[in-house]
């Protein structure tokens, strides 16, 4: 029986490889809103980042999910989002 292959994904704050499932994933719709994708299923554009806010405050400083994005992002949305990883991390 083969083996499965894991895949890889790079987190955008750090910069490290990681399993796709260990990491959660940043999604712009095309209406051009941009959310956490919590299940990994939504639709749209994708970047992947490590569930803690200091990787969220590198990618934020060095603007590259505003690159993987190709659009501005506003502060609120990145408040959103280090809510959305706070809550999920106290859930675990």
């Amino acid at each position: 029986m083969a083996v499965k292959k894991i895949p890889m994904r790079k987190c955008v704050g750090c910069n490290e490889g990681f399993a796709k499932k260990d990491l959660v994933r940043v999604v712009r719709s095309n209406e051009g809103e941009i959310s956490l994708d919590l299940t990994g299923k939504k639709s749209g554009r994708g970047a992947y980042i490590c569930p803690n806010a200091t990787c969220l405050a590198k990618a934020k400083k060095a603007k590259r999910l505003e690159r993987a994005f190709e659009c501005q992002i506003p502060e609120e949305v990145y408040q959103r989002m280090e809510q959305e990883i706070e809550s999920r991390q106290t859930d675990e």
